[in-house]
């Protein structure tokens, strides 16, 4: 029964030491290569890593057998974990990205909009708590480049307050919402 929910992306948070993390299988492939003596059979599988407090990381593995790959896979993808930057529970700005043919669009929603993506996409936002934002997939939906373009949008995402800074401006000139969402988000952390 475990393995189904790990190959149907399913969350499934681990006992293990350090933090709790989210662990989304987004796509498995079955790839083949071929040998003198014949054919020999093993699993890609794409993996998503998050601890929905915008700690997020992707990754790959490869291996004869499906919890192997998803090891490797999980191994690799918090390996690569990264911050990304958010206010509330949306992102700061829109933002474009693209990998390989796939190129993503996020753009900020109000709160209570919910997660307006699919697959790969979907899978990336949730596990780095991204809870309102509006996506767009445009050119390819191959999910391992949607994963990463999805990845390379996170990380040309740049908070307010260090535009502000690079422009010489005060946060209030540039974005005059921001100073209430910092205080909501500080009162959220509260309780």
């Amino acid at each position: 029964m475990r393995m189904m929910n790990r190959l149907s992306g399913k969350r499934e948070s681990r006992n293990t030491e350090g933090p709790q993390l989210d662990v989304r299988v987004v796509r498995t492939n079955k790839v083949f290569k071929t040998h003198k003596g014949g054919k020999t059979a093993s699993w890609s599988i794409l993996v998503v890593v998050g601890d929905n407090k915008g700690q997020v990381g992707v990754g790959l593995g490869k291996a004869r057998g499906i919890p192997d790959a998803i090891r490797k896979a999980e191994e690799a993808a918090r390996k690569s974990m990264f911050t990304v930057p958010m206010i509330g529970s949306t992102i700061p700005h829109e933002i474009r990205a693209t990998s390989g043919t796939a190129q993503v669009m996020l753009r900020p929603a109000a709160a209570g909009t919910g997660v307006k993506a699919g697959g790969a996409v979907r899978a990336c936002l949730e596990a780095a708590g991204i809870h309102d934002v509006l996506a767009n997939s445009l050119g390819s939906r191959n999910a391992i480049n949607m994963a990463y373009a999805t990845i390379e949008a996170f990380k040309s995402l740049n908070v307010p307050e260090k535009a502000a800074e690079k422009r010489g401006l005060e946060v209030s000139e540039l974005v005059p919402w921001l100073e209430k969402a910092r205080k909501e988000e500080a009162d959220n952390a509260a309780y």
